[in-house]
């Protein structure tokens, strides 16, 4: 063998050995809210196990390529950011999916609900139940709340929108795989890739990710509780029914008060938590609101009932001005509260959405709330506050 042809040689051998994976990802960046408006001039950056960055912004066609020498899985994450729209965060794998971005909201009770999913199956549907109300593409409008996009085609988005929820109310929502309706055993929904993500303000609250090795063609994802507490369910099932009936099927969920049971969490994802937290508060004391945002959603999204983030969540929150989103991490950690000072956390939280509401001139509202902190703890601020809201 020749000098050149040794060359050529151990060139092929280390192209085998050690391949490149460098590769085009393309996604496309939509409305959640118009159906099939595409979002230019969006940033999407794409970060691989929290180091080196790729960044790119979508063209007029909504689409966006990164050159990326990473393998596309869940050690990526991407992010997309564009003004007037909330921040999405998302685990990938991400190349040629399709990903909406949710308008700012105004609305101290107003939740987004944003569905997408692979190619297959081509029809997964959004359905809300509440009393009164069974919002899905054959009933778009409910009681404050419509059904924004509905898409039968692959990708998504279907877009839930409650303008306000109503107090003393539950919700449920669940995603149906209408390709596969009569189909009760299909794995179909389980290997789409659909993902549910919730918005409460201008932020990214909750992101489900579609349970794996499961069969069934219904997902039911979560419940809003009556005083606005998002719930996980998570639960995979069979039907043979037409959506219309689904409803009937969600029914017992609403005024259900256990779900399910804390799950335990790995000695991995254990740790991850804590120092995450510790991320988290270091990022407040150093200003860096959005930062320790993203970190206490970070803990959140492994540990759903981790109460001491969500207290954390709460803190940052009404600091950046974020009221929203303060009043729905409040609720949170009043559901959590738990010990000795549970009463005194209850009441606290229940005092700070209180002035939230009073502050934005929801008296009704207020006045409930600060009724709430008295009955959990004795204080003549609370006396004073439910006077003065009384005489508005």
């Amino acid at each position: 063998m020749n000098a050149k042809t040794r060359l050529a040689f151990i060139s092929m051998l280390s192209a085998a050995l050690f391949p490149a994976y460098a590769q085009n990802m393309n996604i496309d960046v939509l409305s959640a809210t118009v159906k099939d408006q595409k979002i230019a001039g969006a940033s999407v950056l794409l970060q691989h196990n929290g180091g080196q960055t790729l960044t790119a912004s979508t063209n007029i066609n909504g689409n966006a390529s990164l050159n990326s020498t990473s393998a596309d899985n869940n050690e990526n994450l991407l992010i997309i950011k564009k003004d007037g729209y909330s921040t999405l965060v998302v685990k990938c794998p991400c190349d040629g999916m399709s990903y909406a971005l949710s308008p700012v909201m105004k609305g101290l009770d107003s939740i987004r609900v944003v569905l997408t999913w692979g190619e297959s199956p081509s029809d997964l549907d959004s359905h809300m139940v509440y009393p009164g109300s069974h919002i899905f593409f054959a009933h778009k409008e409910g009681v404050d709340g419509n059904l924004d996009v509905d898409d039968t085609d692959s990708f998504g988005p279907e877009t839930v929108t409650l303008s306000k929820k109503i107090y003393g109310e539950d919700y449920v929502y669940a995603v149906h795989d209408y390709t596969d309706k009569n189909d009760s055993t299909t794995t179909n929904l389980s290997t789409s890739q659909a993902k549910v993500f919730v918005y409460v303000g201008e932020s990214l609250v909750r992101t489900y990710y579609v349970p794996t090795g499961k069969e069934g063609n219904l997902w039911t994802v979560f419940r809003i509780t009556k005083n606005g507490e998002i719930e996980d369910i998570n639960d995979f099932t069979g039907v043979n029914i037409e959506p219309d009936n689904i409803a009937q099927t969600l029914q017992p969920l609403l005024n259900n008060g256990q779900i399910a049971a804390h799950r335990s969490l790995s000695t991995t994802d254990a740790q991850a938590v804590k120092n995450l937290n510790l991320q988290g508060e270091k990022a407040y004391q150093d200003k860096q609101l959005d930062l320790a945002i993203s970190l206490f959603n970070q803990v959140i999204n492994i540990d759903a009932e981790n109460g001491k983030a969500y207290g954390n969540l709460g803190l940052v929150y009404q600091k950046a001005g974020r009221t929203a989103e303060a009043i729905w991490a409040n609720r949170k950690a009043i559901s959590l509260a738990s010990g000795a000072n549970a009463a005194s956390v209850r009441a606290g939280a229940n005092y700070n959405i209180a002035r939230i509401y009073e502050v934005a001139g929801q008296n009704a509202d207020a006045l409930r709330y600060y009724q709430l902190a008295k009955a959990e703890k004795a204080n003549p601020v609370y006396d004073t506050a439910i006077e003065r809201v009384k005489n508005k």
